[in-house]
């Protein structure tokens, strides 16, 4: 692993393999671990980027406790600048599915292809703000322990809690391991985040692949579809027995999702 100080913050990042540059962004709230499944697989054929987000996993976390949502892409393309990386593939689930939106809005010409994984577009209902903001409150008063072991059966499906016990407490770990100012400082700036899906996502010409689990509660194939009815050139996959972190519970059928979009192109 190394660091970078781009964008006033430091970032830390792994680069493995050789290639075309492909940036996996993760999700909330995770780290750049959460793709070691598709890292040793992807950089077989590419040069695999995974950094951790301002205020996760070992990546500084803005001092000042404000970010705005933009800033989460900026210091992503500042570090393809640093690593001397002109154009690349862009991935990202979740939180990090949203922060690709804003890349692509920042930088449409340095983009070759995208792939949003169980992510949606739109704005959050009113109550979903609030929620948003409510935990943020939360998990900087109470700490992430409680929050990771509520959410884990709707991060994965809640079969696989016990049947896949080593992913499940992997991800109760990366949740807990969290930087409860970081988590709350992504929350508020999420909940303030632009209309992706209709400001950003018609514009994008390239090809994308939305990639969703069947059994997603945070981001159900109905939001996955909206995206698709919103891109011009875009492949939708479901991944069956999975919920909102298919690349975990089903990496094999994850990864060659991805890998027959990318070697298609």
């Amino acid at each position: 692993m190394a660091k970078a100080r781009v964008n006033g913050i430091e970032i830390n990042y792994e680069v493995s393999g050789k290639g075309a540059p492909l940036l996996l962004i993760h999700g909330h709230p995770f780290d750049r671990t959460m793709w070691h499944l598709q890292e040793a697989e992807f950089s077989n054929q590419f040069q695999v980027i995974t950094p951790d987000l301002r205020g996760f996993g070992q990546s500084e976390v803005p001092l000042n406790g404000i970010t705005r949502f933009e800033d989460y892409a900026t210091d992503m393309l500042c570090l393809m600048d640093y690593l001397g990386v002109e154009k690349f593939h862009l991935s990202g689930l979740s939180m990090g599915g949203q922060i690709i939106m804003e890349i692509y809005r920042q930088a449409p010409d340095r983009i070759i292809s995208m792939i949003f994984a169980d992510t949606f577009g739109g704005l959050d209902t009113p109550e979903g703000k609030q929620l948003r903001l409510d935990t943020a409150n939360r998990l900087e008063s109470e700490g992430m322990d409680t929050y990771a072991e509520e959410v884990i059966s709707k991060m994965i499906m809640p079969l696989h809690v016990s049947t896949q016990p080593t992913i499940a407490q992997y991800i109760i770990k990366m949740m807990k391991a969290a930087s409860p100012t970081g988590a709350a400082i992504a929350l508020r700036a999420r909940a303030v985040r632009i209309d992706y899906l209709n400001l950003v996502l018609p514009h994008i010409n390239i090809p994308t692949l939305v990639v969703v689990g069947r059994a997603d509660e945070f981001t159900p194939v109905n939001k996955a579809e909206e995206l698709k009815q919103h891109l011009q050139n875009c492949k939708l996959v479901i991944i069956e027995e999975a919920g909102h972190l298919p690349n975990m519970e089903q990496a094999p059928i994850f990864n060659q999702a991805v890998l027959d979009f990318l070697n298609k192109l």
